[in-house]
């Protein structure tokens, strides 16, 4: 299957979820607009997932339009108009000429025409798909579509009278990868996973934080990826204990760790990784401690990561070791808590471990997709966390972090340690495709040692 093929399979499959519900109607998905970063200058553009996921399109100023109806779909794309101009300045357009061949939609427009276009397409639907509360500016252009439609009663044209959300069916696509999807995943771990060993390799106490980054980005850009998937953390002693941190000029020390949270985007898809390693290339006696804590956290939760069992079933079995750990080590005092099961229930282990274990994993590096069952049967207000399948993919995440406190031991400040791997939900369990760089503690040391 091309990649053409692939794009209007997901947009046919759109379809299948509106005709089922409704019969037919109009859905309507724009990609991001072009932000100005200061006068004369913009962002590195990204396109909007939901729209890249449906169309493969990459250009901004764009907009999908899927006409349904009850046997049959139409995909409209309204793109920039070529204009020879402005491409010597900005690149090539694709242009809507070439739009149906290129991408498989069935007609392109030019996007000046969206306005007058829309009020056609709308004309006597009944239904609208979009993605509601998106911004006040695509509120602002929905009321100008119905006003232009509502002026049309008179002769005869009804405006669509029911809204609904696209966004929970094409997240519910999105939630589950195909092989296509995966092959690009696995790549994209690739290359993060040898820019996390070139920064093992090259750092050293005196390094500054920014140089480790610098490193991360060559590695990226090197090995053909387009982009961070995220605002990279490299952050040296107190810092690791920062759960966002950025890079900044820290010099890292010798007995400090360093903490380094970082992945690349490929082909519109994220990778996420994070080791953390001593800066001189062997760890403390307290640092290994709670390495290996921390460690055997993330490998329970990996035991728990397989077809039917909860999403929240990997936190629980992470969330018991590091507990246990906390309490073996005297980080949490078992004589006030009482016992482990009442420390987790009191989230005891809160100052320590305030983050859960695993997010979905995608277009987006905190991907989409609900967490909870979406059943409508279920007349709880709560309803039960969601069964991992086959084609999701998420990430094993635990950590600890130790600030400062007169009530720990101080051997344990400032220790701030975290452990994240790529997983792939398969019949027989997970596949860990971010693997590519060494994750147990001697095996850190050894590579460090050689550099």
């Amino acid at each position: 299957m091309n990649k053409t093929d692939i794009y209007q399979k997901r947009r046919a499959t759109l379809a299948k979820h509106i005709q089922a519900n409704t019969g037919g109607g109009i859905a309507m998905i724009a990609t991001a607009p072009e932000l100005s970063r200061n006068r004369d200058s913009e962002f590195p553009y990204r396109h909007d997932s939901d729209f890249f996921y449906l169309t493969g399109f990459e250009e901004p100023g764009a907009t999908l339009v899927l006409k349904v109806d009850k046997t049959s779909h139409e995909a409209h794309l309204f793109c920039r108009p070529k204009d020879p101009e402005r491409e010597i300045w900005d690149g090539i357009r694709l242009g809507p000429e070439a739009a149906p061949k290129t991408l498989g939609v069935d007609f392109a427009h030019s996007n000046i025409e969206l306005d007058n276009k829309l009020s056609e397409l709308l004309a006597d639907q009944d239904a609208i798909y979009i993605r509601l509360a998106e911004s006040a500016e695509s509120d602002r252009r929905l009321r100008h579509w119905m006003k232009q439609v509502r002026q049309q009663v008179r002769a005869g044209i009804n405006p669509p009278s029911e809204f609904h959300d696209v966004e929970t069916w094409i997240h519910e696509m999105r939630l589950f990868k195909d092989l296509h999807e995966i092959d690009i995943m696995r790549r994209a771990a690739a290359i993060s996973a040898r820019a996390h060993v070139r920064a093992m390799q090259l750092c050293k106490p005196g390094v500054r934080e920014y140089q480790l980054e610098a490193e991360l980005l060559h590695e990226f850009r090197n090995s053909g990826s387009q982009s961070v998937a995220y605002n990279s953390i490299v952050a040296g002693g107190a810092n690791s204990c920062i759960l966002h941190y950025r890079a900044g000029s820290t010099e890292l020390r010798s007995g400090d760790l360093c903490l380094i949270d970082a992945g690349c985007e490929l082909d519109g898809y994220a990778s996420d990784i994070t080791r953390t390693f001593p800066v001189n290339g062997k760890f403390s006696g307290p640092q290994r401690t709670l390495y290996d804590i921390t460690l055997a956290a993330q490998e329970a939760a990996i035991a728990m990561t397989k077809p039917g069992n909860t999403f929240m079933q990997p936190h629980e079995a992470a969330l018991k070791v590091l507990t246990q750990g906390l309490l073996d080590e005297k980080i949490l005092k078992l004589s006030e808590l009482g016992s482990l099961d009442n420390a987790i229930e009191t989230a005891a282990y809160r100052r320590f471990y305030m983050h859960r274990t695993s997010h979905w994993l995608g277009m987006d590096v905190h991907d989409v997709g609900s967490c909870r069952e979406q059943s409508k049967n279920n007349a709880s207000s709560e309803k039960p966390w969601r069964a991992l399948k086959s084609g999701m993919v998420i990430t094993v995440e635990p950590g600890l972090y130790v600030r400062p406190a007169e009530d720990i031991d101080e051997q344990f400040w400032n220790i701030g340690i975290r452990i994240e791997d790529d997983a792939v939900i398969n019949d027989s369990g997970c596949e860990l495709i971010s693997r590519g760089v060494p994750v147990k503690a001697d095996e850190i040391e050894a590579l460090m040692q050689h550099q």
